[in-house]
């Protein structure tokens, strides 16, 4: 037996199936090493060529799970190749053509892992027999595990597109949405939609630890865009915090938990895929609340809560880098229904 192939084969074994059991099973952990890298690397290239290029991101999802599906097929099969080429006799060639060669055990490996069952090569002896199983059985379980994590991960992407559906449809901006929401005496028709946005976005949360390459799903419509969507909402809940009196400011649990939604869903990106801004983005025009007729503190009152919140607004800044997107604004809002 040739140790080093063996070894090596073993590695690349150990590795894939680490990497492919971190990733679709291990929920609260984010994706494997490998998967990891593959996604940052292949994100840093596609923002490096094609910055602000809404056609080219939009490749991103798909093309990483792709290239992750790849990478475990290359590891897995180039394992077993490896394992089965460690044994100078550890096939036969039940059809005599001749000497076994590396053409002949990659096409044994390759059946043996994707069990089609084909019997022109057979193994020799019991290890060898006791390897051709265990390779089935790898297999068979990469192709559970794969389709399943697809088929979640497709459903994953559209609750994240209709999260962000659901904030863009109550208005563009977020003064535009206080404005609207104002009936004249409180913002009492906020309150079922606000739950709803909420219960979406722990959803949506949830999701991104199951499927860390969710973030990758990078939508070319503003209107799809999770990541606009959640920072519109960070801002409604300012301007309803910081810039409405007390008296007049919507039920208080039902913001705090919309705010606290909020932060488990940025604590959880943060670990993996943003920095906090170096800057600190443009304040929510209280302006326009006041020509809506909606009840506001002075602006100085809330200029020093926005103060208190910089920190929690750079990180949402950082969010909005991070997926190649500009913040937020009236100005935007304007050109896109001009």
């Amino acid at each position: 037996m040739n140790g080093g192939y063996f070894l090596l084969g073993v590695v690349l074994l150990g590795s894939v199936t680490v990497d492919l059991l971190w990733t679709t099973l291990w929920i609260s952990e984010g994706a494997g090493p490998l998967t990891s890298l593959l996604m940052a690397r292949t994100w840093q290239v596609l923002r490096t060529v094609g910055p602000r290029n809404d056609r080219l991101l939009s490749l991103s999802g798909p093309l990483i799970l792709t290239l992750g599906l790849s990478v475990w097929i290359v590891l897995l099969w180039g394992g077993w190749t490896l394992v089965f080429a460690s044994g100078e006799h550890a096939l036969i060639d039940t059809l005599h053509r001749g000497p076994i060669t590396w053409a002949d055990r990659v096409y044994f490996a390759g059946y043996a892992i994707f069990t089609l069952g084909i019997g022109d090569f057979a193994p020799r002896g019991d290890l060898w027999q006791l390897l051709t199983i265990l390779a089935s059985a790898s297999g068979l379980l990469f192709i559970t595990l794969s389709i399943t994590y697809m088929l979640s991960l497709l459903d994953a992407v559209t609750q994240k597109r209709s999260f962000a559906g659901t904030v863009s449809g109550l208005g563009t901006t977020s003064e535009e949405i206080v404005r609207t929401s104002w009936d004249g005496d409180g913002f009492r028709g906020l309150d079922l939609p606000l739950n709803a946005i909420t219960t979406q976005l722990n959803t949506l949360t949830t999701n991104h630890k199951a499927y860390p390459i969710l973030h990758y799903f990078y939508s070319q419509q503003p209107n799809e865009a999770s990541v606009l969507g959640i920072v519109i909402l960070d801002e409604v809940l300012t301007l309803l915090q910081c810039g409405v009196p007390e008296e007049a400011q919507p039920d208080a649990i039902l913001v705090r938990s919309a705010r606290t939604s909020v932060q488990n869903y940025l604590r959880t990106l943060q670990h993996t895929f943003v920095e906090p801004a170096d800057r600190t983005p443009p304040a929510p025009d209280i302006g326009r609340l006041r020509e809506g007729n909606v009840p506001t503190v002075s602006d100085d009152e809330f200029a020093s809560s926005l103060d208190e919140l910089s920190d929690r607004r750079r990180i949402l800044l950082g969010l909005v880098d991070s997926d190649e997107r500009g913040w937020p604004s009236r100005d935007e809002s304007d050109a896109a229904t001009a």
